[in-house]
């Protein structure tokens, strides 16, 4: 009995001596493993919190505009019928290219008037020679003479003054039948086309044919209400977007700040002038606009990107190290386009990750 007994205890002390000794080379076997893998690592990215002036951004919006010192509106020089036009809207035209051809009555009659005008000279000068002759063989008065010389000067002013009136309606533009071209004063686009052949020009007409703008440069127009005007001044950068373009930001500078607002919408106009050589911009576009105004503050920041937001509450993922990680609740003050601003939870200096921290802050909370 006593030997069952002692065999009994053999065994079972040595079972359970093989069984620690089991547990020992699992443990071994299995190391503790890290929070983030490897594959997990390489899709993050990691950043610290920083000191950062606190920027705030100011959204509104704004129209796309011509540049005003490079449109030019082409008026017409005189009443008429238009014959034919030479371009449409849109169409890029270069400085002298011819945009439409008149058939006007005012331009013939001008040309009428000064053949009749050169005859009168003719018949003026031949007067004078004549009067002057006579004077100077004493056969007629030096009154005579002097009223011989004033008629001819007449009529050359007479003449003078209707070829001015041809050369300011065109000019060697301009022919003896009537018609005369209107040609581009600029190289630009015709953003605006208001005639058409068939056409008739009134002398009482003041409105233009054609605009021609140049929209390598082009202005915003923006809107500024009055909560916001104090965070808007001259020189401030300004972010653009369009509804054409929503992924392309335009980058310009606040050029013009209206100092009155309007009386009825209760806006201030700020003009900013943006560079357009691509030519996506066009006129009548609306627009967002951007702009970052500092107020001097500074404050801990982190990038806008590593916040996550969940049932009212904002978390950051703070990084050690891959076995140390760990979610941290933390205060958003303000955030704009590329910083959140931090008041409290994290320190200056701490690591945090920036993108796809959604992957470690979800197994995170499962634990």
């Amino acid at each position: 009995m006593n030997k069952s007994i002692y065999f009994f205890s053999v065994i079972t002390a040595a079972l359970f001596f093989a069984s620690c000794k089991n547990n020992e080379n699992k443990t071994a076997a299995d190391p503790k493993q890290p929070i983030i893998s490897d594959s997990t690592m390489q899709l993050l990215k990691i950043d610290s919190v920083q000191i950062h002036p606190v920027d705030e951004e100011v959204k509104l919006s704004g129209e796309v505009s011509f540049d005003e010192n490079k449109v030019v509106k082409v008026y017409p020089f005189s009443s008429g019928q238009v014959l034919e036009t030479n371009v449409s809207t849109g169409d890029y035209v270069h400085a002298g290219q011819v945009l439409a051809t008149i058939k006007s009555a005012d331009i013939a009659g001008n040309y009428s008037d000064l053949a009749v005008a050169g005859n009168d000279v003719a018949i003026a000068k031949r007067s004078m020679e004549n009067a002057e002759h006579l004077y100077k063989n004493g056969i007629a008065s030096e009154k005579d003479f002097i009223e011989a010389k004033e008629n001819y000067n007449k009529a050359v002013s007479n003449a003078n003054k209707i070829k001015q009136q041809i050369q300011i309606n065109g000019g060697g533009r301009t022919a003896a039948n009537g018609t005369y071209v209107v040609t581009s004063p600029r190289n630009g686009y015709v953003v605006e086309k208001l005639i058409n052949p068939g056409n008739f020009i009134r002398n009482d007409n003041n409105s233009n044919m054609f605009t021609i703008g140049d929209i390598n440069d082009v202005w915003i127009w923006a809107n500024v209400y009055e909560t916001d005007v104090a965070k808007v001044k001259t020189g401030y950068e300004a972010r653009v977007t369009t509804l054409a373009y929503p992924d392309t930001v335009f980058i310009g500078k606040v050029d013009k700040v209206n100092q009155v607002l309007d009386p009825v919408t209760k806006v201030m106009k700020i003009k900013i002038v943006l560079s357009n050589q691509t030519g996506l911009l066009k006129p009548e576009m609306f627009a967002n606009v951007f702009i970052t105004h500092q107020d001097g503050k500074k404050q801990l920041a982190v990038p806008a990107t590593a916040v996550i937001s969940e049932n009212g509450k904002n978390y950051v993922v703070v990084y050690n190290s891959r076995n140390d990680v760990k979610v941290q609740e933390v205060t958003v003050t303000k955030t704009n386009a590329a910083y959140s601003f931090i008041e409290s939870g994290v320190t200056e200096g701490q690591k945090i990750i920036t993108q796809n921290q959604i992957l470690v802050y979800r197994k995170l909370m499962e634990k």
